[in-house]
């Protein structure tokens, strides 16, 4: 790869945010949802222990410290882990390992939306003007590169799905370093997209934002992240609550999501490992651990609940999500959602233009997918993983998970390590291509 590439490549991060032989290390935790051990009928026992190889050599190269995964067909469920808490050195991960997630908090913060559009509560498609007063009279630069006073009204009013599909008008804008003025605007005030979450309270979110003009009309152009920030917001205010008492109450309780939230409280710490980056301000790619000094802290509550990248959870938590989602909308008999709301979030809702658009290229998955409400949908299989209707996303704290409804698979991938580029990392393509390969 060309020097310039890879320091395209790391300024990308830095603006988007914010992977036959011995088994030497790694755990392999094989259970059914039944509960039955270790035999695992339908999944290739060869390929799961070169899967386990293949991370064992991702820690021993310091790639990432440590990792836990599952893949699950039909209710045949792996699960594994790989290294240590600490970079090095410590306790081995554990399968009860508490991560922050990331942007795989955007597939949750949809679905809760669209209950509420079931009930009612919300609507998908009416403005959102009455519950968010700061969008409601948007005006929108003439040119995405201009100056901020060189606007004209928004063409339409802002919907909950121009917020779900990230086409709102305001996101992740792919030019670095950051040199457009609402680039630096947003930086300014503290809502760019990056590894770093929000600092504020919703209403100063809401207010910094709507001080700013759109860098597209609503609709128009799909701009990664914060989309899913402001429909958290938008929950919140219909419901009069916290998005994470929402969440619990709608989606983590039913669950038995128990140890997923937006902070990790102090009896569950010595769950959550340390998490691991490259020095993006030396520019060295050293791995370095990013704390509180860094700007990550999930040790108390935050000021604002980040429905686009603000959970911590643990792989089962995370995987009793992904099974309501290809159940159906069904957990133990009990429906949470219909199938019709399930089958809007997970279609294709872009249209070319916006998949095509040079500040979306870089989430759409080599060209082979598109978005819905919330989460990635596969298209085309550019990758032997990619099957066309496949769902999910990655998170750029290190994590991946997907559901694939043609062949009733689900997998998740978690690991403390930063993304080092838009591109996944090597850790997550040999964890799907090996999870594929498990599969019938």
């Amino acid at each position: 790869m060309p020097p310039s590439m890879i320091m395209h490549r790391r300024r990308l991060l830095i603006g988007s945010a914010a992977l036959l032989a011995t088994i030497p290390s790694s755990r392999i935790l094989a259970a059914s949802s039944a509960g039955a051990e270790m035999r695992q009928p339908g999944l290739d026992e060869d390929v799961l222990r070169h899967l386990a190889a293949a991370m064992d050599r991702h820690v021993e190269a310091r790639l990432m410290s440590g990792a836990v995964w599952a893949i699950e067909q039909d209710g045949e469920l792996h699960v594994a882990t790989a290294g240590t808490f600490e970079m090095g050195e410590g306790r081995p991960m554990a399968r009860d390992t508490i991560f922050r997630v990331a942007s795989i908090t955007k597939p949750v913060t949809a679905l809760l939306a669209m209950m509420l559009v079931e009930e009612g509560r919300l609507s998908l498609d009416g403005p959102v003007k009455d519950l968010l007063p700061e969008l409601a009279e948007p005006r929108v630069l003439r040119s995405i590169d201009g100056e901020l006073d060189d606007t004209q009204p928004a063409h339409r009013p802002i919907t909950l799905r121009h917020l779900l599909t990230m086409t709102f008008g305001l996101g992740a804008i792919m030019e670095f370093p950051p040199r457009y003025p609402i680039q630096l605007a947003m930086q300014e005030a503290g809502i760019a997209p990056n590894w770093v979450l929000p600092r504020l309270t919703a209403d100063e979110y809401m207010t910094r934002l709507g001080e700013l003009p759109l860098a597209a009309h609503p609709g128009e152009r799909f701009l990664y992240n914060n989309g899913l920030d402001v429909a958290g917001i938008l929950i919140e205010r219909a419901e009069g609550r916290s998005l994470g008492e929402v969440m619990r109450e709608r989606i983590f309780e039913p669950l038995g999501m128990v140890d997923t939230g937006f902070w990790v409280p102090r009896e569950k710490l010595d769950r959550l490992p340390p998490q691991y980056g490259p020095d993006f301000a030396a520019g060295t790619g050293e791995t370095v651990k990013y704390g509180p000094e860094r700007g990550i802290n999930f040790a108390a509550p935050p000021p604002l609940e980040s429905g686009a990248g603000g959970l911590v959870t643990t792989i089962d938590d995370y995987l009793a999500f992904q099974r309501l989602m290809l159940n159906g909308g069904v957990h133990e008999g009990k429906r949470l959602i219909s199938e019709a709301s399930l089958a809007e979030m997970t279609r294709d809702q872009l249209q070319p233009q916006h998949r095509n658009d040079p500040h979306a290229a870089f989430f759409m998955e080599d060209g082979g997918a598109s978005w819905g409400l919330g989460v990635s949908v596969t298209l085309d299989r550019v990758h032997p993983w990619m099957t066309p209707g496949r769902y999910g996303w990655n998170g750029g704290y290190g994590t991946t998970a997907y559901v694939d409804p043609e062949k009733r698979l689900i997998g998740a991938f978690f690991s403390q390590q930063i993304m080092s580029s838009p591109s996944a990392p090597e850790a997550h393509r040999d964890f799907w291509s090996h999870a594929y390969r498990a599969v019938p």
